[in-house]
């Protein structure tokens, strides 16, 4: 069971989960969970589980000491006279700085060595080699559990909560097993924290009509972004990206936009799939996506693109930096100096940096990953320094920067902006991305589109008929969630025989017109990969 849209899990795993669910006493449902998601996990990374019960083990044990410390020091404080209060709280802060940076260094550590080790070791015997040093260190090989980098953020979001008193350690070693565990979000998310689902998926909330329903409408949704569109493209993007020296620009520019396009409908349609799944056992997980390519900015991109990664950073690593000390210092020394505007800018670019460096190697071990991070950092930067000089210009020149004109214009400039950082996400490293992107580039050229030759590459014309059909569709999804209208409400509201033609629609397009049977490779998960 390699994937959420596998028909081993639709059609097996997944039902016989809810069934065991489903009869089992209220009190009881969070062992039927318990049991499917370590069922899930073994199946898919087999004796490799034994990271995930290390990362659970340890971590509740060190929530434990915390909150034990933290007890303590109530304690304390209680007993103390005012004056040595400020002494105590600064005693058992450092004890809890220490715990928090050893379980932190840790786990940080056990994910490092398995996802980094060979990417470190290769680029240190590079460096050695070109100062002609007689020196060669191993390169290592380990094999990777799956998920280890979403559940890895989901406990280190666990310590730090417990740590700043936002939620108090669990006892019970269950049910931080389950939030860590759980099989839906395991392999790609959305990365939770322990407030937003560790309760509900402990209650055995009953399995309703309406959850059932609306947790398949969503199921069938995702299904059809990533095996009718994601899967489809695949095959064209594979011949480019794998063999770029032989193509123009143009053909490079087209699997550039058709990556981006399968990026979006295998992830979102994934993410579909894991929150359709959960729905059905009556646990809300938060959404991971909203409309991303509807932004106007790459600021705003990544508010809507894996949010859940997006506020992680932001609030344990963005957040904790520039709120430092000596960051605090300089914001005011620079706020004096240039401004509110540029002053808090000057010094909040470091923790920015910092987070997208962090976000590129989360993602992979490979220089196209840090390049992928830096080059949007960059973007933000950049839109940040350059917003009022925009704002002056446009008020010039007369320009409603609300219009629709310059709304649809600042999309497309987003859109663009996003397809070229995700040309270099894709390439096979980074010195493939870019000579990709120079050839688009210098070599542009419309030529294979004119003589069609580009329906050779793995897709031909009903392909792409196909592909726009599917698109269009989620895109009219798209523009009514944007305008605050939720379509599988209003179709619940619908007559019974309009509510099921529509499902069999959509079902009967999926079977159709999915991508798979004979001269298809099933695609895994793109981010089940990182």
């Amino acid at each position: 069971m390699t994937s959420y849209c596998s028909l081993l899990y639709l059609a097996v795993f997944l039902p016989a989960a809810v069934l065991a669910y489903r009869i089992l006493p209220q009190r009881l449902r969070w062992v039927a969970l318990l049991a499917a998601s370590y069922t899930f996990f073994w199946s898919v990374s087999g004796k490799l589980l034994v990271f995930l019960l290390f990362s659970t083990v340890s971590i509740h044990h060190f929530g434990l000491w915390l909150t034990a410390e933290q007890q303590d020091r109530d304690r304390r404080l209680a007993a103390a006279a005012p004056a040595e209060r400020k002494a105590i709280r600064q005693r058992f802060t450092r004890r809890q700085r220490r715990i928090l940076l050893f379980a932190s260094l840790l786990h940080v550590g056990v994910l490092i060595t398995l996802k980094y080790a060979a990417f470190f070791s290769t680029n240190l015997n590079t460096l050695l080699h070109a100062l002609r040093l007689p020196v060669s260190l191993p390169v290592p090989a380990f094999l990777l559990p799956i998920g280890i980098s979403f559940y890895t953020l989901q406990a280190l979001s666990y310590l730090l909560d417990v740590y700043r008193g936002t939620i108090r350690a669990d006892r019970n070693l269950a049910r931080l097993a389950l939030f860590l565990g759980f099989f839906p979000q395991i392999m790609e998310g959305p990365i939770c924290r322990y407030g937003q689902t560790a309760q509900q998926l402990w209650e055995g909330r009953p399995v309703t009509w309406q959850g059932l329903t609306f947790g398949m409408q969503r199921i069938l949704f995702g299904l059809i972004k990533k095996i009718v569109i994601a899967d489809r493209l695949n095959l064209l993007i594979k011949t480019v990206f794998n063999d770029y020296a032989v193509y123009n620009g143009g053909i490079i520019a087209l699997a550039m936009v058709c990556y981006t396009c399968q990026l979006y409908m295998d992830f979102s349609g994934t993410m579909d799939v894991v929150i359709g799944s959960a729905e059905i056992f009556g646990v809300h997980l938060p959404e991971n996506f909203r409309q991303p390519f509807f932004s106007r900015s790459i600021s705003e991109f990544w508010m809507r693109w894996h949010i859940t990664l997006g506020t992680w950073f932001k609030d344990y690593v963005f957040y904790p930096l520039s709120m430092s000390g000596p960051l605090k210092k300089l914001t005011g020394a620079a706020r004096r100096r240039l401004g509110n505007h540029y002053g808090p800018l000057l010094s909040g670019s470091f923790a920015l940096g910092v987070v997208w460096l962090c976000n590129g190697l989360w993602h992979g071990a490979g220089w196209h990953y840090i390049f992928f991070g830096l080059y949007h950092f960059a973007l933000i930067l950049a839109g940040s320094l350059f917003d009022p000089l925009a704002q002056r210009v446009t008020g010039l020149l007369h320009i409603d920067r609300n219009c629709l004109p310059y709304r649809i214009m600042q999309i497309v400039r987003t859109a663009l902006l996003v397809c070229v950082g995700e040309l270099f996400f894709r390439a096979n490293g980074l010195r493939a991305g870019l000579a990709m992107f120079r050839t688009m580039v210098t070599d542009f050229s419309l030529g294979s589109f004119a003589d069609r030759s580009f329906l050779t590459l793995g897709m031909d014309k009903p392909d792409f008929i196909i592909i726009a059909i599917a698109v269009g569709l989620v895109l009219l999804v798209g523009i009514l969630r944007e305008r605050g209208v939720s379509l599988r409400e209003t179709i619940a509201r619908r007559p019974i025989a309009l509510r099921w033609s529509v499902y069999y629609a959509a079902f009967f397009f999926l079977v159709i017109f999915g991508a798979y049977g004979v001269g298809y490779v099933p695609v895994d998960p793109i981010y089940a990969a990182f």
